[in-house]
């Protein structure tokens, strides 16, 4: 258990930072695609920093932790504005932001009253978050303090010499890029600019279990001309239990497609890992079949992962599976859905 001591001096040491970051100002000349590495000087964890702010809309540093959030921060930035936002919800990461006085929670206002600082003004309240898939964005806890006043000092440095050296970064095309190094332990460490090529990670596994006897069953059940439109989305709104961090269900919903009808509203929980909950999904589908006693002729989904996760079923009861834009009867319900939601 930490110290109350080594807490009040970890988050004077980040509040510091943040100062110092606020008034350099680095998204005056740097925009979310210069991308550089600050190694953890224990851990050798990756947290690879983009800034925002250029438009004058939102000043914040995103930490993306490791190579497999940072290939995400890429997916995110080609998609652009087509792209799903609730996936960034998905990306393990930390951020600095700054914002206005309404926007902190009461821990945020306590945090600052008890170091006596004080701030006034638009966008000038510091904000500090751990974003965890699948989770409501959450406060710090210590390592996280730590690690992200760490990257603070390491984003001042790089963004002034980045002011007059704009080839100080190389081009993330061929996956390099610039890695800050503790060369030497101590406080503070000694650091270094590295450049290391980040190979592309490996996806992570996803465990899929099925109910044998229950697949073998539906194979003998008659195929009807149905269509069902098939998705899995994230709720709008977080559920916490007492003591823990608060999370969003995800909502499996099956609908078919001509008449509206409404086949599942599963609630799935992103505990312990988006991959476990992701690996329910063809078991989840197999068991609502049997209850409807009948297989479907095509299924149509928008995601290519459920294409992924579907596909062995599809081929196991000779159905069709298709990858639609758009689900225009399954739509309708989501977004009375997420209505209630909200």
């Amino acid at each position: 258990m930490a110290s109350n001591r080594s807490m009040l001096q970890a988050w004077r040491r980040l509040y510091d930072a943040a100062g110092r970051l606020k008034d350099l100002a680095p998204w005056e000349w740097m925009t979310e695609a210069d991308v550089f590495g600050v190694q953890h000087p224990e851990t050798s964890v990756l947290g690879f920093v983009s800034i925002m702010g250029m438009l004058g809309e939102h000043y914040a540093v995103t930490v993306y932790l490791g190579p497999e959030a940072l290939d995400q921060f890429w997916a995110l930035q080609q998609a652009g504005p087509s792209g799903n936002p609730e996936r960034v919800l998905e990306i393990p990461q930390l951020q600095a932001s700054f914002e206005n006085r309404d926007m902190l929670r009461k821990q945020d206002h306590d945090l600052i009253k008890q170091r006596g600082l004080k701030f006034r003004g638009r966008q000038a309240w510091p904000l500090f978050r751990s974003f965890r898939p699948g989770f409501v964005p959450w406060f710090l806890e210590l390592h996280e303090v730590q690690f992200l006043s760490l990257i603070l000092d390491q984003v001042s440095e790089v963004a002034v010499r980045l002011q007059d050296r704009a080839t100080l970064l190389p081009s993330p095309d061929e996956r390099h890029y610039l890695i800050r190094v503790a060369q030497q332990a101590g406080d503070p460490p000694i650091w270094e600019d590295r450049i290391q090529q980040i190979p592309a990670p490996e996806p992570k596994p996803i465990a899929i279990s099925v109910d044998v006897e229950m697949l073998n069953a539906l194979k003998r059940l008659p195929q009807q001309r149905h269509t069902l439109e098939l998705d899995l989305f994230m709720a709008p709104s977080g559920v916490q239990e007492k003591g823990t961090r608060p999370f969003y269900p995800y909502i499996l919903l099956i609908v078919e497609a001509r008449s509206g009808y409404i086949l599942a509203t599963d609630m799935l929980s992103p505990e312990p890992s988006l991959e476990t909950m992701w690996g329910e999904i063809p078991q989840r589908l197999l068991s609502h079949l049997a209850q409807a006693e009948w297989v479907p002729k095509t299924i149509h989904v928008r995601s290519p992962l459920l294409v992924g996760l579907l596909a062995p079923i599809a081929e196991e009861l000779d159905f069709q599976l298709k990858s639609a834009r758009t689900l225009p009867g399954l739509d309708s319900v989501r977004e009375f859905l997420l209505e209630r939601f909200m």
